[in-house]
């Protein structure tokens, strides 16, 4: 299959000098448990936050990579509610009020239910997994989120068996965010086997502490072999449906954006290629792997699929 040579990142998706000139080891592991207290750190200021961290389990589903810079993890985002600049996000989430907070799960379940955010923290051990993290553009990290499995969640409110699909839908407060761009409120889609997967993480929390507002807090979605637009930021709804749901950006350019999004260098998108990506605190190009480096894990979910028809 032909490799389309790449092009260059445009200038606006070039990482800024200032958030890749540093480089800083991320904090040790902060021991086993159950996390304690994770109420108490939403809204606090940075420093009393700091005092307290997340408690996770150990992951074996970790990359070994080195991780990316902390400041361009949370100050370098696409979360076009807040802004279409990658520095939007930082700049503007803060008006989002993530306390009280409740997701509600429905459809085609056994058990529908409204959870609020602390009951969701309690539902299995929260885990540091470092995933890649691919984003179409041309950019990648290394990112250390912490959260638990989403099967975990949907174990709790029983699948029926005609449910073939889940589908996310996010926050949207008018009078905080912008109001074009894309029919909001956010929605995103997955295949019930996909969700079901055990790399598919409910984040709530990275590098040890609880969501920045920018990164998605309370809860967001991290699926690590598909593209970053993939994973829906602080999510309101779960959805389970028998049908293919509709997602925000297959709705606003679906020659562009397949409902499957799975990082895939063989498949170009129309007005850039993806076969090389640049990971932020480099300047080089390395080649993109095929599901972002999980091929072992998750290409038996498509077997017999045409990749480049189902992008």
């Amino acid at each position: 299959m032909l490799i389309h040579k790449p092009a260059d990142v445009p200038p606006s998706e070039i990482t800024p000098r200032s958030l890749f000139e540093r480089r800083r080891n991320f904090l040790a592991r902060s021991g086993t448990g159950l996390v304690a207290g994770a109420a108490l750190w939403h809204g606090l200021p940075g420093a009393a936050r700091a005092s307290t961290r997340l408690q996770t389990v150990p992951s074996a589903l970790s990359t070994t990579e080195p991780l990316s810079e902390r400041d361009a993890v949370t100050g370098y985002n696409n979360f076009y509610e807040f802004g279409t600049d990658k520095a939007d996000p930082a700049r503007n989430a803060h008006k989002m009020e993530v306390r009280p907070w409740t997701v509600r799960v429905e459809g085609l379940v056994g058990k529908p239910r409204r959870f609020d955010i602390d009951e969701l923290l309690r539902l299995a051990p929260l885990e540091e997994r470092i995933y890649r993290l691919r984003c179409v553009e041309g950019w990648s990290m290394v990112v250390p989120w912490v959260g638990f499995p989403l099967a975990a969640l949907l174990k709790e409110v029983e699948p029926l068996g005609s449910a073939k699909y889940v589908e996310f839908v996010t926050h949207y407060d008018p009078k905080i965010m912008i109001r074009d761009v894309l029919d909001w409120p956010y929605t995103e889609g997955l295949r019930l086997d996909e969700a079901l997967h055990p790399l598919t993480l409910l984040a709530v929390g990275v590098y040890g502490e609880a969501l920045p507002k920018q990164n998605g807090a309370p809860l967001r979605l991290v699926v690590p072999w598909k593209y970053g637009f993939k994973s829906a930021k602080s999510i309101v709804t779960i959805r389970l449906t028998e049908k293919e749901p509709a997602t925000a950006w297959n709705k606003f350019a679906p020659q562009e954006y397949g409902f499957y999004s799975n990082v895939n260098p063989e498949v170009r998108h129309p007005r850039w290629s993806q076969a090389t990506e640049r990971r932020i605190g480099e300047l080089r190009k390395r080649p993109t792997q095929m599901f972002n480096g999980y091929a072992e894990q998750v290409a038996s979910l498509y077997q017999g699929m045409d990749l480049k028809k189902f992008y």
